[in-house]
């Protein structure tokens, strides 16, 4: 059984699986650590889970296109877009990173004049987006808009720890238990 994964992704518990290659243990469960596809391997006692990263030797000619589903990095915010850097066209590693733009109509499906980015995205996360077109020179224009898209993997401001989602808006750092709003994927 192969599925693609993100980092936070849960894979199962350590009472089922034990923890390979690409994978973390917190809290009796094993989580991605990487972008990939999920592999079952035999394991000493338990099967185990491993990720086998994306080659990037094959997606050297690979570029987004429209309707792909993306996986990048917000890198700053502004009061009326988001800018990432694309990482990852569906399972497929990038050779280097595109430029992309989050606007704030295009991050959610409902709502869409109360958005608040701040309170959506923070430097650092890992989105899950969907490409709406080629946009300008500069950068291609994404969405969020949708319940698989948004937040799949960030860091809380409190610690630095990896966040676990508690609601479509929500996460909560592992370590703190503090609260943040994101716009979660549900994954």
């Amino acid at each position: 059984m192969a599925d693609l994964c993100a980092p936070g992704d849960l894979l199962g518990t350590v009472e089922e699986f034990e923890s390979g290659p690409g994978t973390y243990v917190r809290a009796g469960s094993v989580f991605a650590a990487v972008v990939g596809t999920r592999l079952q391997t035999e394991g000493s006692s338990l099967p185990r889970l491993e990720i086998a990263s994306p080659s990037r030797g094959s997606s050297s000619a690979k570029v987004p296109a429209v309707g792909d589903v993306v996986t990048a990095r917000v890198v700053r915010l502004a009061p009326r877009q988001a800018q990432v850097q694309i990482l990852c066209v569906g399972d497929a590693a990038l050779d280097r990173p595109y430029s992309g733009v989050v606007r704030t109509q295009d991050v959610r499906l409902t709502n869409v004049d109360s958005v608040s980015l701040a309170a959506c995205f923070r430097p650092g996360d890992l989105i899950r987006a969907e490409v709406l077109s080629l946009g300008d020179a500069r950068s291609y224009y994404l969405s969020t808009a949708g319940n698989h898209l948004g937040v799949v993997h960030a860091l809380s401001l409190a610690g630095g720890a990896p966040m676990q989602p508690l609601s479509w808006e929500e996460m909560q750092c592992s370590v703190t238990k503090s609260v943040e709003k994101r716009k979660v994927a549900k994954v």
